[in-house]
């Protein structure tokens, strides 16, 4: 299959692919942090769905969407008019994914705040269902894709909150601090996750039963 992973500059779940024997690419307006600069379109994704894939898998950012930056949202009970404008920008860029001409495609974000009006989620996933024991709630909105079983549940350790930062070896450990390089690293694809979409989601067929979304417009909600 061809396969974009949309807004991955680490290509973790490119790499899985790229194993299977996909033709995979990862696309970001940054440089790859994967080591396969072959396989990375580095520049500006909308023009890449004009192209025939067999499946997108998006990562989009979610500074000004997820449920985490709610509290910025509102100065003394009233909606920052900025904020909103920059969480509309990001909606329509997420549609954009889902109602790309694609019949499979699966959308990763946290979870949304309500007042951006993005459809509803088709599955939640933690870290400590495949392998790594962090608790790290990740929404995912599927179109023409089964949903992700889990596939090492870490029942033994009590999870990390808000794992998934990296040290300097590599090795994850628990999150500290809110600056841009531990921004960046939080939002790096955990390894049993990655894995798992390639595997499930790689060798999953056509006649197989399918999990549907509808199409979606990007027109904001009313806020008044």
């Amino acid at each position: 299959m061809k396969v974009l992973i949309a807004c991955e500059e680490s290509q973790a779940v490119c790499i899985e692919f790229r194993k299977l024997g996909h033709e995979a690419y990862s696309c970001d307006i940054l440089e790859c942090s994967g080591g396969h600069p072959e396989w990375h379109i580095q520049g500006d994704v909308s023009e890449l769905l004009e192209e025939k894939w067999d499946m997108i898998i998006a990562f989009p950012p979610c500074t000004y969407i997820t449920n985490a930056s709610a509290v910025r949202m509102r100065v003394n009970g009233e909606i920052v008019k900025e904020r909103y404008e920059k969480a509309m920008q990001a909606k329509s860029f997420f549609l954009m994914f889902l109602n790309a001409d694609c019949k499979k495609i699966a959308i990763e974000n946290p979870t949304p705040m309500k007042i951006v009006g993005l459809p509803s989620y088709t599955q939640a996933i933690q870290p400590y269902q495949f392998g790594h024991p962090y608790s790290k709630r990740t929404c995912l909105w599927i179109k023409g894709l089964p949903t992700l079983l889990p596939t090492e549940i870490m029942r033994t350790h009590t999870p990390y909150v808000n794992g998934g930062c990296k040290d300097s070896n590599g090795e994850y450990r628990r999150f500290q601090g809110r600056n841009e390089r531990d921004q960046r690293t939080r939002s790096k694809t955990f390894p049993g996750i990655a894995k798992a979409m390639a595997q499930q989601w790689g060798t999953f067929s056509d006649e197989q039963q399918l999990v549907g979304l509808p199409l979606f417009d990007s027109k904001p909600i009313s806020v008044g």
